[in-house]
């Protein structure tokens, strides 16, 4: 996923407004963004934000009024971040405790993923999900990331009702059953879209993992030692990334 070019990005900081379009002239933030501007970050008229729309774009603009309730600002650069030629999508079951998902939300963003689906299965513990709260997880990481593309975050879905769905390009699915798997680092291609399953802290179930495969999908280790769904996840991603940098 492409990242904002600065020569000080250590130092930027990156704000987001999903409402802004490349021919608007001037906008607002919302209230909640507009407090955190003009009240914790202590900014007024005058100064310069780095804003995305999550959609690719980072504009430059000026703000006009710095009111708390409501900060106006005036676009004076844009500039739209090409897309990468590849896509990843993370399909990972919910974890049994909400914090580890969100730190597998928040690091995965951070290393570069594109979509999220989250997939209910047999062994799943979890299956009530907070769409709202995760999004803005997604959010804060894009930001802190210097990130001008918002991931997508799906809806839950069943894992049956995901194998329906028609998959573009590389699949596979982790799992720890004792069966032949191949090394997925050496699996992949570089520069095709990528989906991965990963299952619950209890696995997939053999007939999931069957179901699968006859999806196509392709059995991959991740490596030799038994790993956490979130930690499995972030070992996937990375892995991707990786080979197409």
């Amino acid at each position: 996923m492409p990242k904002v070019k600065s020569s000080n990005p250590g130092y930027m900081q990156l704000f987001f407004n999903v409402d802004i379009n490349e021919t608007d002239q001037e906008f607002y933030f919302p209230k909640e963004e507009s407090k955190h501007i003009v009240r914790v970050l202590r900014k007024k008229e005058g100064d310069l934000l780095n804003i995305t729309n999550g959609k690719g774009w980072l504009f430059e603009a000026e703000i006009l009024s710095a009111n708390q309730n409501k900060c106006t600002a005036r676009t004076t650069n844009k500039h739209l971040q090409l897309s990468r030629a590849f896509k990843i999508h993370m399909v990972v079951a919910p974890t049994k405790m909400n914090d580890r998902y969100e730190w597998f939300l928040e690091k995965a963003v951070e290393i570069g993923v594109d979509t999220i689906t989250p997939i209910i299965c047999e062994n799943s513990e979890r299956k009530v999900f907070k769409s709202a709260r995760f999004n803005r997880i997604i959010q804060s990481a894009m930001k802190q990331s210097l990130q001008c593309y918002l991931p997508k975050l799906n809806e839950p879905i069943s894992f049956k009702e995901f194998l329906l769905l028609d998959i573009k390009g590389q699949k596979f699915i982790a799992h720890c059953e004792d069966s032949n798997k191949k090394s997925m680092k050496n699996s992949l291609m570089k520069g095709e879209d990528v989906t991965i399953l990963i299952g619950p802290e209890g696995d997939f179930s053999v007939k999931e993992i069957e179901m699968a495969l006859s999806r196509s999908y392709i059995p991959v280790t991740l490596g030799n030692t038994r790993l956490r769904t979130e930690t499995a996840a972030i070992v996937a991603c990375n892995a991707v990334v990786i080979l197409n940098d």
